[in-house]
């Protein structure tokens, strides 16, 4: 991704908020590192649209508040496919 940082920080903004996708995932998308998402969106966005940064941060503490979840199910579901393997 050859864009300038604010560019990507409004790209990566935007594709987070229509996907209400998690840090981990956009980062996997654009190629690029979780931290530089990470910084992107809570460093430089707030400065460029502060609009979109409030979105954003929503969307980001909805996924931390979830996160406890999926690793439980991703949990179970490992155990599970082990267990099925074995039988």
């Amino acid at each position: 991704m050859e864009e300038q940082p604010n560019e990507r920080a409004i790209l990566l903004g935007q594709y987070i908020l229509e996907q209400r996708t998690t840090v981990r995932a956009a980062a996997k998308q654009f190629g690029i590192s979780k931290s530089t998402v990470h910084k992107d969106v809570s460093e430089r966005l707030p400065h460029i649209r502060p609009q979109l940064a409030q979105e954003v941060r929503e969307v980001l503490l909805q996924n931390k508040q979830e996160r406890h979840i999926r690793g439980g199910l991703a949990t179970k579901e490992k155990y599970a496919r082990l267990a099925a393997g074995r039988e």
